[in-house]
């Protein structure tokens, strides 16, 4: 017979569930009815187009319901839901829990699907007569991601994951909580001691979370439509066509990945403590790769547009760009890379699912591009050296290559698994990478500079050069000034990426002005180039020249277990109200706040004039921390942004802050950091003197209540509502004693402000007293915190680099776009 549990709202998941398997079964009847459609040569019979629209928008409604679901879910914690369980709690705003609606690989494939479908629909407005070959890709590959979500079992194989799965089912409860659950009554009654969720992971508590993964994943979804366009029109026979409709959506595909990537970059500087913004994680990697090679696609659309050469690349990078983002989400869904990256997913089952999904739209443009080979407009000429389109393509070409070696090393991990060997991943990363790419973006950056002075098919040599000349001059000058300013001289590598990147900035600065001047087709592409180099010229500076500024000359750091922790010379120590000299700045550690789960710092730099004492400077910086039980010391940094440099700071260790609503945490001794105990017997209303105040015992609580603590029908909890008067402001705590079967708990309680701790120990009924516990805190012990601070000089340049990019992107599609309309 099937068990009755208590409390359980079955409803929105079953409704939820069926938004499901509706969603993916209109989605598959769409990309049917659109292919059938496409097959159709009687133009007046437009049944399976109407049908093909009718159930891709059946199948939006019907995604738009299972994130509306999931969402109600999640905002009212029902937490009989392994989803909303695993990834919420009661103690997160709002916007956070709009952080854990994506945080689960089922939330962000939803997140995808979302877009997908949403993209869906407008190429059913915007397509025309493209759409029925579009859509068709389109809408079969919503059949895929929908998939992911159904988590059903066909033929005793599991197809996709449900956000809407019963915690019941996803657990064990019994092995959860052996001795609670293996009472029958209680195992039906499991909510009532489920009292919250194991909330969201600390790390993507940044409202940078926020954003991110919804930018992120429209990136992913948009990168289906150039695809789609570019199988319609192989399939169709449209082989020229194709690039004009295509080129919008590819640049649309560019701009916003390529957002989304810097505004991961961000969360990582805001919000992580590796000191940096970019740590090439595998994660990392499998978004940017797909990024670059649409890049290249685009550039090589664009020779093809204008001089008919170079198809059969522009198409293949076009494919391939979206086949390497289906790759990324094998590689970060899969759980193969759960060793390598800090931010992948776990595996959920669906490995294999995965890897079809990669199979299938990796065979489709193969399989096409065989069939229709012989057909193909693929030219042989004589490559003329001189000409835009050549080092577009060599430029292309480049990028390519520089994809090959990250998206290479990054597929350690599959080798591995898929050859049985034992390669081991790069052991400094960043190191490792930037040696690498850092010749491939130089070459990038001169080609997007010298290329700007060419003229498509056939360029005037006399002309060109006395073009460059001046640039390559002036270009000179500015990094030689730049090189110094910035200390970057002791690398030639530095040098030259400097120079390329200046050279790239000047060289795109004159075509500019000629845009402004009247060549208004020019502006976006100089916009878009310019941003890039500017980009990657924060990046090289900033990796380049970041240094410590909390230099310890005695190596030392006097904290427990602090010697297993990295280059310790970096860190310094502060004693709350001791300032401590660091270079140019004096440091006090000035305060604390827990605010569960965070303790924020604030700490003070003040920079003096020598000569007459006066402050010349004075911010404080709030780092924060969280005590994590899978993850140990959660540090977030905080920085003090100036407009040539940042000064970055995160807590590296620190005592940790009890929270006052909490007892001891596992495997952590709180009573270490107080004198020993006083044990005393009181009775209701009994007072102890102690250094901060007089303390009062009040009458005890039969009903205690706190985050936790689950009291079953057979135990006994009682509380100790205690009062401390420190000269007429009282502070209150309330202690517990609990006894379950033949086990007897406690629960202390601390007044952090006072020093104070409290045990309440003991009943003793047949002398109606209690037994109490008291410990202070030494005078002489002092709070502390170890702290790390990096200066970053021009990092700005990173920033402004992005924001200058995406507006070339934006104003090369409103000029594509008005050429599309235009025919």
């Amino acid at each position: 017979m099937d068990i009755q549990f208590i409390g359980e709202n079955l409803l929105p998941g079953k409704v939820g569930q069926f938004f499901i398997v509706l969603a993916f079964a209109a989605s598959l009847l769409s990309a049917i009815s659109y292919f059938f459609a496409t097959q159709n040569k009687d133009l007046a019979d437009q049944s399976w187009k109407r049908i093909g629209r009718i159930s891709f928008l059946i199948n939006w409604f019907s995604v738009i319901g299972i994130g509306a679901t999931l969402f109600f879910l999640i905002l009212n914690h029902y937490n009989e839901y392994y989803y909303v369980y695993s990834h919420s709690s009661k103690e997160l705003p709002v916007y956070y829990i709009v952080s854990a609606f994506w945080e689960g690989q089922e939330g962000s494939f939803w997140l995808w699907a979302f877009w997908q479908s949403l993209l869906g629909v407008i190429l059913m407005w915007k397509a025309r007569t493209w759409e029925t070959g579009v859509m068709t890709i389109v809408a079969f590959s919503q059949a895929f991601l929908t998939s992911m979500l159904l988590g059903v079992e066909i033929f005793g194989e599991r197809i996709g994951s449900s956000p809407f799965i019963l915690l019941r089912d996803a657990l064990n409860l019994k092995e959860m909580a052996p001795v609670v659950f293996a009472d029958p009554e209680n195992f039906k009654n499991y909510l009532k001691f489920i009292t919250d969720g194991r909330g969201l992971n600390p790390l993507l508590q940044n409202y940078w979370m926020v954003i991110h993964p919804p930018t992120l994943f429209l990136g992913f979804a948009s990168m289906v439509v150039p695809f789609a366009y570019g199988i319609a029109g192989l399939w169709q026979k449209k082989y020229k066509e194709w690039v004009k409709p295509a080129m919008p959506w590819a640049l649309f595909a560019v701009m916003i990945l390529g957002t989304g990537i810097i505004m991961g970059s961000f969360w990582a500087y805001e919000a992580l403590n590796f000191g940096g913004f970019w740590a090439w994680d595998p994660v990392e990697n499998a978004s940017i790769i797909p990024w670059l090679t649409l890049i290249a696609g685009v550039h090589v659309m664009i020779a093809f547009k204008n001089t008919g050469h170079a198809f059969f690349t522009a198409i293949v990078l076009i494919f391939l760009s979206f086949v390497l983002v289906l790759y990324a989400s094998f590689l970060t869904r899969s759980g193969i890379l759960g060793e390598t990256s800090v931010h992948s997913f776990t595996d959920l089952g669906m490995f294999g699912h995965l890897i079809l999904y990669n199979v299938v739209f990796l065979a489709l443009p193969v399989i096409l591009l065989i069939v229709r080979w012989k057909e193909l407009p693929i030219t042989n000429k004589d490559e003329e050296t001189y000409s835009r389109e050549f080092w577009m393509f060599i430029g292309a070409l480049v990028i390519t290559v520089a994809c090959i070696q990250v998206i290479f090393s990054t597929s350690v991990p599959v080798f591995n698994a898929a050859f049985g060997t034992n390669f081991a991943p790069p052991i400094d990363a960043i190191k490792y990478y930037n040696q690498w790419q850092a010749p491939f973006a130089i070459l990038v950056t001169v080609i997007s500079g010298f290329t700007q002075f060419m003229k498509y098919k056939r360029t005037d040599i006399r002309k060109f050069y006395s073009s460059l000349a001046a640039t390559v001059v002036f270009s000179i000058v500015i990094t030689a000034g730049f090189v110094y300013i910035t200390n970057v001289y002791h690398n030639l590598m530095y040098i030259l990426l400097t120079f390329s990147c200046v050279f790239a900035v000047m060289s795109n600065a004159k075509i500019l002005g000629q845009g402004f001047g009247g060549k208004r087709k020019l502006v976006g592409a100089a916009v878009a180039h310019i941003g890039f180099a500017l980009l990657l010229l924060g990046a090289l500076v900033a990796a380049a020249t970041n240094k410590p500024i909390s230099l310890n000359a005695s190596n030392f750091i006097p904290v427990k277990d602090f010697e297993k922790a990295e280059k310790p010379g970096e860190n310094i120590v502060l004693y709350k109200n001791e300032p401590k000299k660091m270079g140019k700045y004096t440091v006090t550690y000035i305060s604390d706040t827990t605010v569960a789960p965070n303790t924020f710092y604030k700490l003070n730099f003040k920079v003096y004039d020598e000569s007459t004492g006066k402050v010349k400077e004075d911010f404080e910086v709030n780092p924060h921390i969280q005590s994590n039980e899978k993850m140990g010391l959660i540090a977030s940094p905080d920085t003090k942004h100036y407009l040539t440099y940042d000064i970055y700071t995160h807590v590296t260790s620190a005592p940790l802050k009890e929270d006052k609503e909490h007892g001891d945490h596992e495997g952590h001794s709180e009573e270490e950091n107080y004198k020993a105990p006083r044990i005393v017997t009181v009775s209701v209303g009994d007072t102890l003197h102690t250094s901060s105040g007089v303390l009062t015992v009040k009458a005890l609580n039969p009903k205690p209540q706190a985050k936790d603590l689950v009291i079953g029908p057979k135990d006994l909890a009682v509380g100790m509502p205690i009062e401390v008067d420190v000269n007429g402001k009282i502070y209150k705590t309330e202690p517990i004693f609990l006894v379950k079967g033949n086990n007897v708990f406690d629960f202390a309680r601390n007044i952090d402000d006072l020093g104070l701790r409290v045990r309440f120990t003991k009943v003793i009924p047949d002398q109606g007293k209690v037994e109490l516990q008291v410990f202070e805190k030494p005078q002489q012990a002092k709070d502390w915190v170890v702290f790390k601070s990096i200066e970053f000089p021009y990092i700005n340049l990173y920033w402004i680099g992005t924001i200058v990019m995406v507006a070339g992107f934006l104003l090369s599609i409103f000029r594509r776009q008005k050429e599309v309309k235009a025919v």
